[in-house]
């Protein structure tokens, strides 16, 4: 009986594939770890924006940082069982915004941070909660100066 073997710089073709499916899934890990977006058809938000918010989200947190590889648009599409071109919608915005460069051939990255952007971005989600909270506090009847209080003990609470 003879077999033929496929030998690729010493290496068997059997253990070859086996490293790159290695190499695939350690990828695939890397992609899920960092790019766990979720979707809603119920939001009333466009997909493209549901990304665009959830990618924004994870570079001001930190979790994605500068020089960090992005899924490209098909991959993430697939994943997400979306069009290629919401995917797509999604970068570009994202790109415009300034939070990742895209190089053609070579994919799409997170950008180096400007310090004062990321400031100014956290000032106007801190903003939006405020906002919630005088709107609760007014339909509640909670007075200023209750809500000043309760701010302060907070504050002073997280140290």
């Amino acid at each position: 009986m003879t077999t033929s073997l496929f030998v690729f710089g010493g290496i068997d073709k059997d253990v070859l594939i086996l490293y790159i499916l290695d190499i695939y899934n350690i990828f695939c890990m890397r992609v899920e770890y960092f790019m766990n977006i979720s979707i809603s058809n119920v939001s009333g938000k466009p997909i493209y924006e549901q990304i665009l918010e959830q990618i924004k989200a994870e570079i001001l947190a930190g979790t994605l940082k500068e020089g960090d590889a992005l899924p490209s648009m098909r991959l993430l599409a697939k994943e997400l069982r979306i069009s290629v071109i919401t995917t797509k919608r999604a970068y570009e915005e994202l790109e415009r915004a300034g939070f990742i460069v895209s190089y053609t051939g070579k994919g799409s990255f997170v950008a180096a941070q400007n310090r004062e952007m990321m400031r100014e971005q956290k000032i106007k989600e801190l903003e939006a909660h405020l906002l919630k909270a005088c709107e609760i506090a007014r339909l509640t009847s909670v007075s200023y100066g209750e809500m000043e209080g309760m701010l302060k003990l907070l504050y002073e609470e997280m140290g």
